[in-house]
């Protein structure tokens, strides 16, 4: 018996080149989008390499084979001679606003490679409105041409956790160290805290700042690389926290910012990173404010908010949503061809 045409074939890279929210995002749309549109039938397709000439003779070859109506590629690594119809996923064009702090080769990559797939792409879908404007300065896309679809938390993060048993009262950062998440900002701010304040900071990850950038002292209170953590543990992190602080100069989406307040926990940010949905229940400084970010931290330290509306805000924001949300644009894609 032959089986049945996919509607929708999806691109699921899981490869070095893959954030951890990034990896986040095709994950849980692979696994959730079968059940929550039933009336589509789904074909995912896993590989292991990016910015490969795989990627760019081999990907078309299977997805001709899986003949679907349409492909939606995940991420921003995708063939050029890709079969249409077909959607592609940008979450941000971070790489093409602060050029000075990634690899030489990305900008030409975007300039072509990643340019000519958009202009032929059905849809862009990309995280929050922010990155609307980059994909029309940058790569030319036309807003009518880009549906926004807001990020999902996981669900380990949508009950209530244990906080972290801690010798002090801590803040905490989670991502990567990259120079355009501004940890510098971060750090002077936590320095300029009242030396009388016993208060530690905490920031996933390794202990893998550059030799060139100044560590913070404080008098009382510590700087901790945690490591890698667990989902559990990041949990339990969250909860106990006096913040999430999170000093990024952009970000795509920010998923941090939507777990820790689906935890509970307070949230402070950089303005350009927060995402338009949880813009209300986050407390903003501007980039690279030390000043602003202190007085903010220090409000945390001697003035503590019940989490309320923003907890229950943000544990609506659930990947189902996304899923379901993104099925909407499928279906409109195929309509528009039967159309035709």
């Amino acid at each position: 018996m032959t089986p049945a045409r996919p509607d929708v074939a999806l691109d699921v890279p899981r490869t070095r080149q893959m954030s951890a929210g990034m990896q986040a995002y095709a994950g849980e749309l692979a696994a959730r989008l079968p059940r929550v549109a039933p009336d589509l039938r789904f074909a995912a397709l896993t590989r292991t390499q990016s910015l490969t000439l795989g990627e760019q003779v081999l990907l078309p070859w299977r997805l001709r084979r899986a003949h679907p109506r349409l492909v939606h590629f995940l991420s921003v690594y995708a063939p050029l001679l890709a079969p249409r119809p077909y959607a592609i996923t940008i979450h941000d064009l971070i790489h093409l606003r602060f050029p000075e702090y990634f690899k030489r080769s990305v900008g030409p990559y975007y300039a072509s490679v990643v340019r000519a797939v958009c202009a032929g792409a059905a849809r862009v879908i990309t995280d929050d409105a922010r990155t609307v404007a980059d994909l029309e300065r940058f790569l030319g896309i036309r807003s009518e041409k880009v549906r926004v679809i807001p990020l999902g938390v996981g669900d380990a993060f949508l009950t209530d956790a244990e906080p972290e048993r801690a010798p002090r009262p801590y803040f905490l950062y989670v991502g990567n160290h990259r120079p355009h998440k501004d940890l510098p900002t971060l750090f002077a701010a936590w320095e300029a805290l009242e030396p009388q304040l016993d208060v530690d900071l905490y920031l996933t990850g390794p202990d893998d700042l550059p030799p060139a950038l100044r560590r913070p002292q404080r008098a009382a209170g510590s700087l901790r690389f945690l490591g890698g953590v667990s989902v559990e543990r990041l949990c339990n992190l969250y909860a106990g926290t006096l913040a999430l602080v999170h000093p990024s100069l952009c970000e795509g989406f920010g998923l941090p910012l939507l777990e820790a307040a689906s935890v509970g926990a307070r949230v402070i940010a950089c303005a350009d990173a927060i995402p338009a949905v949880l813009r209300p229940y986050v407390e903003a400084f501007a980039p690279r404010d030390v000043r602003a970010l202190t007085a903010l931290m220090a409000a945390a330290l001697t003035n503590q908010v019940p989490p309320g509306e923003a907890k229950r805000f943000a544990r609506t924001q659930t990947w189902d949503r996304c899923a379901e949300r993104t099925a909407e644009v499928y279906r409109e894609i195929l309509e528009e061809t039967r159309r035709r």
